[in-house]
């Protein structure tokens, strides 16, 4: 199969990248209580699906970045994107006990692989800035999740069968577009190297060092979906009103990352990563005196700021990082530490606030981005200009 195009069109990444946060973000709220409410599986039940989910998509990531690099980048898109596609149309007719988990955890493998082959062909995009490249999938990712978490409610009390056939959609729109649109030769769009593709020694230790601050920071945002909302239900502030704070963050996000991108365009990626991580690990610490629902407005809103700041240039920095031939590799642990820190997170929140508290919790996560941090400018620091 010969590929026609030198490079994915921006406008197609940005829709297939779109579609399938859509279709993702119907799928994470509606889990927990589509199995406790109508299946009448406990929650521990639905927190070990999920926890599996995320075990798989983290094995999806890897597979996605290795065929990516050794197979084919467009077949291995049009895969991941098949799978989840098939598994989502099973869901439309089989949404029973336990086929409904099965069928989710094969949906959660091909977002694994379709998420890394998504970053990898941005990475391959030569006739713009991979900053910018990257900047417009973030956006996708959190236009994404409001459509997804605004609509899913609303459907849900239509029918879990709408839903399903709401997600399917987003899922045959994205194999669509991988068909026709990820045809490229990806190959051919990179240089040769004479040191055989080997990422040099220095360079590899920065990689390390922000995929595991990557870790960190999902380990924590991962709690502000998790214990964060019973915290805040102890605190006798509603449940609607922490929603609101999510759709609050969409919002932010979708209209505020374009002007943070024209700000910090001309800036060093380690300036800008390091100045956004900073500000939203501190964020935490504020959570520790939180008390009042406007605390937890003001403190999301500063969450939220260092998010856009931060967030995005981080798979750009590790592009940048990664000799050509090994970016599907490289983008693939970037989603692997992302998948590993949204597993681990709700598990260990629920660990530290049973045996210390939820103080205890929240500096202890703030602590360990920043020292994470510091690891990643030090080694950064070393690297020769």
């Amino acid at each position: 199969m010969i590929a026609t195009k030198k490079e994915v069109r921006l406008p197609s990444l940005f829709i297939a990248n779109l579609m399938l946060n859509t279709g993702a973000a119907f799928m994470w709220p509606l889990t927990t209580v589509y199995m406790n409410k109508s299946l009448h599986e406990s929650l521990t039940t639905a927190g070990v699906v999920l926890l599996v989910m995320s075990l798989v998509m983290m094995v999806g990531n890897y597979i996605g970045g290795v065929l990516f690099d050794r197979w084919s980048p467009y077949l291995t898109g049009i895969l991941g994107a098949g799978i989840s596609l098939v598994a989502m149309i099973l869901l439309i007719f089989f949404h029973g006990w336990p086929i409904f988990a099965v069928l989710l955890v094969i949906v959660g493998f091909g977002d694994g692989i379709s998420l890394t082959v998504g970053n990898s062909f941005a990475a391959t995009i030569k006739s713009v800035s991979v900053r910018k490249v990257f900047n417009l999938m973030y956006i996708a990712l959190n236009v994404g999740v409001v459509i997804g978490t605004l609509l899913v409610g609303y459907l849900l009390n239509r029918g879990v069968t709408l839903v399903f056939a709401v997600t399917t959609i987003c899922y045959i729109l994205l194999f669509g577009l991988m068909v026709t649109e990820f045809k490229v030769d990806v190959k051919g769009n990179q240089t040769e190297r004479k040191d055989g593709g080997q990422v040099p020694r220095l360079n590899l230790k920065v990689i390390w060092w922000i995929c595991l601050m990557v870790f960190a920071i999902y380990t924590s945002y991962s709690l502000w979906e998790s214990v964060l909302s019973v915290h805040m239900t102890n605190l006798h502030i509603q449940f609607k009103d922490y929603s609101l704070l999510w759709t609050m963050n969409g919002f932010l996000i979708v209209f505020g990352q374009p002007l943070m991108n024209r700000l910090f365009a001309s800036r060093k990626l380690s300036t800008q990563i390091g100045l956004g991580v900073s500000i939203f690990a501190l964020s935490f610490f504020g959570l520790i005196f939180a008390h009042q629902y406007s605390d937890f407005v003001i403190i999301m809103i500063v969450l939220t700021i260092g998010e856009m700041i931060g967030f995005p240039g981080m798979p750009a920095w590790i592009d940048g990082l990664a000799v050509n031939g090994s970016k599907g590799k490289y983008q693939g642990m970037y989603n692997v530490a992302i998948s590993v820190g949204r597993a681990v997170g709700p598990l260990f929140g629920g660990l530290m606030i049973d045996y210390f508290s939820y103080q205890s919790l929240f500096f202890c996560v703030g602590l360990a981005m920043l020292l994470a941090l510091g690891g990643v400018l030090f080694s950064h620091s070393r690297l020769t200009e």
